[in-house]
């Protein structure tokens, strides 16, 4: 067993003094940082042509699992993982470029964010058995998927956020609905 220390990707964890450090850095040669956004752009495009393409031949149940738009998915996917590491390795940055905000404050950016405030979160899979035969079942899934919630939940917690409640579900994203509980009186 090693005693190498690894990042939250399990990247070994090898940060360069310069890119990490508490002092300015001046003098980043940001080409390929660049040509990884232009690359980044270039597939995003390449997603949205072909999507609407196989939207055109297709329902969108079947567009989501069509083997294009899943390969392109994917590609994305890289790309924002490279570019997440390059501004890491480089400007020791945790840039937090790939997650999704809906403004929901209607033209009100600059309303106060503070202890307390809330927000839900969710994740979904789609989740399809191998081609081939083999023991898999689609039942086993809600117990790995449950186990990773909890993973989640645990981390966020020895982060400092509160998470009042997570669920698990099959079929339909859980709904937590704190406003539920308010109207029971709880």
């Amino acid at each position: 067993m090693s005693d190498d220390v690894h990042d939250e990707h399990g990247h070994p964890d090898e940060h360069d003094p310069a890119s990490h450090g508490r002092e300015p850095l001046a003098g980043v040669d940001s080409t390929d940082l660049h040509a990884t956004v232009d690359e980044l752009a270039a597939a995003l495009h390449a997603y949205v042509e072909t999507a609407v393409g196989v939207r055109a031949e297709f329902g969108a149940r079947e567009a989501d699992e069509d083997p294009r738009v899943l390969a392109l998915e994917s590609r994305v996917g890289g790309l924002n993982a490279r570019l997440y590491d390059l501004l890491h390795a480089r400007l020791g940055l945790h840039a937090d470029l790939t997650g999704m905000t809906w403004d929901d404050t209607q033209g009100d950016e600059d309303a106060p964010v503070g202890p307390g405030d809330h927000d839900t979160f969710h994740l979904g899979f789609v989740v399809e058995l191998p081609a081939t035969v083999s023991d898999l079942t689609l039942d086993a899934v809600i117990d790995i998927v449950d186990d990773g919630g909890a993973q989640i939940a645990h981390t966020l917690t020895e982060r400092g956020y509160v998470v009042g409640e997570w669920g698990a579900g099959r079929g339909a994203p859980v709904i937590l609905d704190d406003d539920e509980d308010d109207e029971d009186g709880l």
